[in-house]
């Protein structure tokens, strides 16, 4: 009875919990990229269209994988992914991540130089907007439903994302071109802006349009640099210029100052709406997420 009773607290440690969610979902996209992709690349169809369906596999796989183990793993239904609060966190998250972007890049316009060279079809977009599409997902569903929610649940909020940030600035640190802003905008971005954004909705889906509005607005629209999606087609095919403070230099507008302020300011205002909604965790709470 006592090794059962040790077996259940290492399972069902939230450290366990993590690692195992990590691996299942990461694991997935592994064998979707290894055994899919392959024998889609057999049949004559174009780049585009396999790219294509390997990236909704894959968010798919990620969305699968989690209700299914943490329905397993809580014993509750996994409402942060509910179908009923789709829309209108999509949509919020889509145009926020856009806007963002819309932002960084006004800022070049006005204090620096952004020229569109070329205006090319919409069709252009279409490899940003798969990438996005799985890096949003997948990405989120680990940082945010797995890694940040299982640490807040354990910690609160405040404490949890302080974390992330942390572990955002030692991930960052040591990035080819980074400096202090770059490192710093990347963690408020991703360690508290998006963080800021579940905690304010209780819904993954916001977070995760967010990430996969900024991924594809960024490179596939704007035609700028983002350093996780590696493109050659845009919407609007450009030419910035300008201090590397506003224009982020080789890590692209998402590492300029402006990035920084915004996100911060964005991120205290879905905590501050946050805490009106009660969804703010305090330490040592036995509130399940």
């Amino acid at each position: 009875m006592g090794g059962k009773n040790i077996f259940n607290k290492i399972i069902f440690f939230f450290i366990t919990k993590i690692i195992i969610g990590i691996a299942a979902i990461a694991g997935a996209v592994l064998l979707i990229e290894s055994a899919l992709r392959p024998l889609l690349e057999k049949i004559n169809i174009s780049d585009e269209l396999i790219n294509g369906i390997v990236g909704i596999s894959e968010a798919l796989a990620a969305v699968l994988i989690y209700i299914f183990l943490f329905s397993f793993y809580e014993k509750r239904k996994i409402t942060e992914l509910s179908p009923s609060t789709f829309g209108g966190n999509a949509n919020l998250g889509f145009f926020t991540g856009f806007l963002l972007q819309s932002l960084f890049i006004f800022v070049i316009f006005i204090a620096g130089d952004y020229t569109i060279v070329r205006v090319n079809a919409f069709s252009e977009m279409i490899p940003s907007l798969i990438m996005a599409l799985t890096a949003g997902f997948v990405a989120e569903i680990i940082i945010i439903g797995i890694v940040f929610r299982l640490i807040e649940k354990q910690f609160g909020t405040g404490i949890s994302i302080t974390i992330m940030i942390i572990i955002f600035i030692i991930a960052h640190s040591g990035v080819k071109d980074g400096n202090i802003i770059s490192v710093l905008s990347t963690s408020i971005n991703a360690g508290f802006l998006l963080p800021a954004a579940f905690v304010f909705s209780r819904s993954l889906w916001l977070p995760i349009f967010m990430h996969f509005a900024w991924d594809f607005t960024e490179p596939g629209i704007y035609g700028a640099i983002n350093p996780s999606i590696s493109i050659t087609k845009s919407l609007f095919e450009s030419k910035i210029s300008g201090p590397r403070l506003i224009t982020g230099g080789p890590l692209g507008p998402q590492n300029s100052i402006q990035a920084l302020i915004i996100c911060l300011v964005l991120g205290f205002i879905f905590l501050r709406l946050a805490k009106k909604k009660n969804n703010i965790i305090p330490l040592n709470t036995s509130v399940r997420v």
